[in-house]
């Protein structure tokens, strides 16, 4: 094999393996009340602080953890969420895009 193809054949998987290991070590931010993304679905840290009667969509135990776009386990505190770009958000918190996980 000529030193081109073998230098090739070790830097490929060496570059692939630190990416991954950078991805997985990489934490999205946790998301703000006042991010615009955030506002824009009216997006609360604390759905149990939410009044049913001024947040019309808003039902009893529609939280982020129970919801489709919630990318971490229901045991998570946090975790990202597609519709805020994949930023944290509150297991406990709410937002307009709530969409209940199928069992």
């Amino acid at each position: 094999m000529t030193q081109r193809r073998t230098f090739i054949l070790t830097l490929v998987p060496a570059t692939l393996a630190v990416g991954a290991s950078l991805r997985a070590n990489a934490q999205a931010a946790k998301i703000e009340e006042n991010d615009p993304a955030a506002k824009g679905v009216k997006y609360v840290h604390d759905a149990s602080k939410l009044d049913p009667a001024k947040n019309a969509p808003y039902v009893k135990g529609s939280i982020c953890a129970t919801c489709a776009l919630y990318a971490g386990k229901a045991t998570d505190a946090w975790a990202p969420c597609a519709i805020v770009a994949n930023k944290q958000v509150n297991a406990k918190g709410w937002c307009t895009a709530w969409n209940k996980k199928a069992a």
